[in-house]
């Protein structure tokens, strides 16, 4: 009699990479925390486990994530937007993450006037990124030449190796101190979350409870909680400025003729509101973070 196989299939789990070390590794494992997402990781590890949430993380040199997630050794990755483009694998890009915000950028001397692309025509290009930047001179009808090199590329005018470059710029520090000024940008670039193109059902289902845990987080990061105290006289005007995810709420005070009103405002919107909202008459505004948020 032949025996019966007992085993049972292992659930399933997603298997993320990102970067081993650096600032993108912070703020990844950062975004893990803020999901809820607890992640136990030693010294050299090059792979963990999460304790509450069906996932296990590898730590990859960046620019080798998008080949492990195009190969499916691992399902999804977290991944700067400028290696995601410069690799050229067969993966999808979803969600923006909204960290390692920078920019690829055209830099040249300082003392030069630059005017336009065709100021590139015929000069020598150093870049990190050499299929960007050839998909940017193409984009403009420029003959230039690409010299691909890796680390430093700042200094490459200087020592005469090159006329220009292209690298990754946050702040500019860097172009300034080595006699450069920024004139292009190819790339605005943050953290994105890629996907392998044939991700089973079981995968799928994984991946999109982790995004609507990501989007929740995002959410937060981009709004105020925000309570104070209105004058029932002009609490319409007041209202109008605060649309909120539905409508604010208004409840009444113990005070005669006032109310307190609660709502949530976007970031980028908070300071020019709050400045109205005094006009308006409103007093004893507190502002709370958001830890989640789910609409």
């Amino acid at each position: 009699m032949q025996e019966k196989n007992n085993l049972i299939d292992k659930p399933a789990k997603l298997r993320l990479a990102i970067q081993k070390s650096g600032r993108l590794y912070d703020d990844s494992i950062r975004l893990l925390k803020e999901c809820g997402i607890d992640i136990s990781n030693g010294v050299n590890k090059l792979k963990a486990d999460a304790s509450n949430f069906p996932i296990e993380v590898y730590f990859l040199r960046d620019d080798d994530i998008p080949q492990y997630v195009e190969d499916g050794v691992a399902d999804i990755g977290f991944v700067g937007e400028n290696v995601v483009y410069e690799k050229n694998k067969k993966v999808i890009v979803g969600e923006k993450l909204g960290f390692g915000k920078c920019r690829l950028c055209i830099a040249i001397r300082k003392g030069e006037e630059y005017t336009g692309a065709g100021f590139l025509a015929n000069k020598r290009i150093a870049t990190s990124y050499p299929v960007l930047v050839e998909q940017f001179l193409k984009k403009t009808g420029v003959n230039a030449e690409i010299h691909e090199i890796s680390g430093s590329v700042e200094i490459a005018p200087g020592i005469g190796l090159a006329d220009s470059i292209c690298d990754l710029v946050s702040s500019g520090s860097t172009l300034f101190m080595n006699g450069l000024k920024e004139v292009e940008t190819i790339l605005s670039s943050q953290c994105v979350l890629i996907q392998n193109e044939e991700l089973d059902a079981e995968k799928m289902q994984l991946l999109n409870r982790l995004i609507f845990r990501i989007q929740a987080v995002k959410k937060a990061k981009n709004n105020k909680y925000i309570l104070l105290n209105a004058p029932n006289e002009n609490l319409e005007r007041i209202i109008g400025l605060l649309p909120g995810m539905k409508s604010p709420t208004v409840l009444p005070l113990a005070e005669a003729g006032w109310s307190s009103v609660h709502s949530v405002l976007k970031e980028n919107e908070f300071w020019d509101i709050i400045e109205q909202l005094k006009e308006a008459g409103a007093q004893g505004i507190l502002v709370v973070p958001i830890e989640k948020m789910i609409v």
